[in-house]
């Protein structure tokens, strides 16, 4: 059997490690360039691993080009996986792989199929949820599932913790599939199209902060856009950005103002009053270093 593994971020490496470790063949690792890297959240070198481990490897600026297809097409995989890779992968190269291309998506598939997945669910207070692996096709994650791991998204959680509790079961899902393969005991299952839904692409002018939203809502985006992605933000004075890194809310008992405003400034924190209680803002980027008064508006 011959496998190919083609991604670009902390997933990528993720599987890959636990490819090696169980003894999983790999032909060739395809890694994302680093050149190509500057609109990639949490990218990962995944060559540098490859080249630990003795594995071939080819670094890439855009997967569908006619040298990488040429590649696979010498190699013939039974498997190629792709795993946290933001480009498309053309059906010329999805058709290469004799069994089928692998991908993997951190939802419960048909739910939540398409960007920014995890940054969604934390918007929607989602709780409980899972992560699946599934074969690709020409749609937008809608292939048959290989298999499905639980997570949760905690209260108190922001982005990079909730990817640590995809990393712990992406391990889980990646042992079960790969060994499944092996074995040849895996049964792709077809997914439920009425059960299907669609999230659209966020871009970083999303995080304008909304303070007339209640509290909770506003925390939920300061967590769900914190790094690596742009973060949250508000507009002091409608002039300087402000980005909110970490917060917490709590209730307005003495308080009397517009949503948006700042109540309390002191050494470590200030608090801004939302529609139904207070924002402390713990950890903040002064992009302008502008000084901050009590009573001006963020916007």
């Amino acid at each position: 059997m011959k496998s190919v593994l083609i991604g670009s971020v902390r997933s990528s490496k993720t599987v890959l490690t636990e490819m090696i470790n169980i003894g999983f063949p790999v032909d060739m690792v395809f890694s994302l360039d680093e050149a190509a890297s500057g609109n990639v959240s949490g990218y990962y070198p995944l060559h540098t691993l490859a080249e630990k481990n003795g594995i071939p490897y080819k670094k890439f600026r855009k997967i569908a080009d006619q040298e990488n297809i040429e590649i696979l097409e010498k190699i013939e995989p039974d498997y190629i996986f792709v795993i946290g890779l933001s480009q498309l992968i053309p059906k010329r190269m999805i058709d290469l792989a004799k069994v089928g291309c692998v991908g993997f998506h951190p939802t419960p598939l048909p739910k939540f199929r398409g960007r920014a997945a995890v940054v969604w669910q934390m918007l929607l207070g989602i709780r409980k949820t899972k992560c699946s692996m599934f074969f690709i096709d020409e749609g937008i994650d809608r292939g048959d599932i290989l298999g499905q791991e639980d997570y949760e998204i905690g209260d108190s959680d922001y982005f990079m913790d909730v990817s640590d509790k995809i990393n712990d079961s992406i391990v889980i899902l990646t042992n079960r599939v790969l060994s499944q393969i092996l074995s040849r005991t895996l049964k792709p299952q077809k997914q439920n199209e009425e059960e299907a839904s669609y999230l659209l692409i966020r871009r970083p002018e999303d995080g304008l902060i909304n303070w007339n939203e209640p509290v909770e809502k506003v925390h939920r985006l300061i967590r769900a856009v914190s790094k690596p992605y742009p973060g949250a933000f508000g507009m002091y004075d409608g002039l300087h950005k402000i980005i909110i890194w970490r917060a917490d809310y709590m209730e307005n008992k003495k308080y009397i103002g517009i949503p948006g405003q700042i109540c309390e400034i002191h050494d470590t924190y200030f608090d801004i009053l939302g529609s139904d209680g207070i924002i402390r803002i713990k950890e903040y980027e002064n992009v302008d270093d502008v000084k901050l008064f009590v009573g001006h508006k963020l916007k």
